[in-house]
């Protein structure tokens, strides 16, 4: 065993030492089988000694007791009855002062977060989960919702940027909702999804008869529901040249004309863009106006992809768990093995990735608890790749050993830190330091 575990029976004499006790007490085991834990405290080995607590209150008791080095060790003694009741043995376990000192600086770390949380509090105040799943726990999220939150009250251009699936209709939805323009509309145009031809009738309306096919009483355009609210031009980048000068002038004039029409109309409203592409390289390639470009790039706020904000990844499987257990009243939990393993994916979707996967494990799984058999084929041949075995040559205890080295082995290299590590795997940062230490992994 890796712990130290001593067992001692009801007169104080040692009856079972593992390994690791030697190294603690600077003992060979075989010099202290058979010796009683009293004569052991009066040679200093040890002190205070456990067992008469133990045997005296006739329950589980834990404190700090100082070895024969100096080192300061928190031990606890479990009493252990027999069938009739009859305390027959103590046993007894601790930690060392390297993990308690790496508890101390955990929680020193802790709450320095918190008094930095406090002194935000007034600008972040709205930062909740809700619906929509807006996620703000790790740092850099914060400070993309904080810029949003800053710029929300001011009808500033502003130019979303990130890989698909991050959440950039989310963002900007939560712009509208903070800035004076809540109680109006929030019209999101979806560029890259209208085709070529029909942007024109559809951005800006039409006027009745205006083309073959058209409704005969005209259709107001999406540019024209803004009115009062807020304009989201979502896949900015997949504009053609042609109807990017279109949108220029109407960002420029915010007055149009409907197709077919001959009446100017004026729309208030604010804009909001978003994109996948690199804008810049696409004005280099003259794929993308310059000049629209800088229009719309007056306050760039890039959202981060999921695997470079991983402290993220657990409050959103948790968020959406839940969420998806009462829309579709399937209650359902994880398997510590599931969430393990979701935490080390890559996730190139991002968070509509690991939302859609969520939801289709609620909806798919058989049983209130899912596991890793439950997981579609791409998740699980990460996991087969570690665990897939000769069984006549590991044990079960070497498997499990073996996925957890991996585990920590991808999570040392993604987090970098014991602390993020701790806050990515769902375990305490003195517990991933043990880990580390254990698997002799750097």
């Amino acid at each position: 065993m890796q712990d130290d575990i001593l067992v001692t029976d009801t007169d104080g004499i040692i009856l079972k030492v593992s390994a690791a006790t030697e190294g603690i007490y600077n003992m060979k085991s075989n010099e202290m089988v058979g010796r009683s834990v009293y004569e052991l405290e009066k040679e200093g080995i040890f002190t205070p000694i456990l067992t008469p607590l133990v045997i005296k209150e006739k329950r589980k008791i834990t404190l700090v007791q100082t070895t024969n080095t100096g080192e300061k060790l928190l031990v606890t003694g479990i009493p252990v009855f027999d069938a009739n009741k009859e305390l027959v043995r103590i046993v007894s376990y601790s930690h060392d002062v390297t993990e308690l000192l790496n508890m101390k600086k955990y929680l020193t770390d802790i709450e320095d977060e918190m008094e930095r949380v406090k002194s935000e509090l007034e600008l972040l105040r709205n930062l909740q989960f809700d619906s929509d799943g807006m996620i703000a726990t790790s740092i850099k999220m914060k400070k993309v919702l904080q810029l949003a939150l800053q710029v929300a009250e001011i009808d500033v251009n502003v130019l979303l940027l990130g890989e698909t699936g991050v959440g950039k209709s989310h963002i900007a939805k939560f712009i509208h909702k903070k800035s004076s323009r809540k109680d109006g509309p929030f019209i999101e145009v979806n560029c890259g999804a209208i085709p070529e031809a029909l942007f024109e009738a559809e951005f800006f309306g039409y006027e009745a008869g205006a083309f073959t096919g058209a409704n005969t009483k005209g259709k107001i355009g999406l540019a024209e529901l803004a009115e009062g609210g807020t304009l989201f031009l979502d896949e900015i980048g997949e504009l053609s040249l042609v109807d990017q000068v279109k949108i220029l002038k109407f960002i420029q004039e915010k007055q149009f004309y409907r197709v077919g029409g001959t009446k100017l109309r004026t729309v208030d409203f604010r804009i909001i863009a978003a994109t996948n592409k690199d804008l810049e390289k696409a004005v280099e390639e003259k794929t993308f106006r310059h000049d629209l470009y800088f229009r719309l790039n007056v306050v760039p706020i890039t959202i981060p992809p999921l695997r470079k904000r991983s402290t993220d990844i657990l409050p959103l499987i948790e968020h959406f768990l839940a969420f998806f257990s009462k829309k579709y009243n399937r209650e359902r939990s994880l398997d510590e093995g599931v969430i393990h393993l979701l935490l080390t994916q890559e996730w190139k979707g991002n968070v509509r990735e690991l939302i859609n996967l969520i939801e289709r494990l609620v909806v798919t799984s058989p049983k209130q608890l899912i596991e890793i058999e439950d997981l579609p084929n791409q998740f699980r041949k990460s996991f087969t790749d570690v665990t897939s075995v000769d069984e006549t040559n590991r044990t079960l205890n070497e498997i499990l050993e073996s996925v957890e080295k991996q585990v920590l082995i991808k999570a040392r290299k993604r987090y970098k830190t014991t602390i993020n590590m701790a806050k990515a795997l769902g375990i305490s940062q003195p517990s991933v330091f043990r880990k580390l230490k254990k698997h002799k992994i750097e």
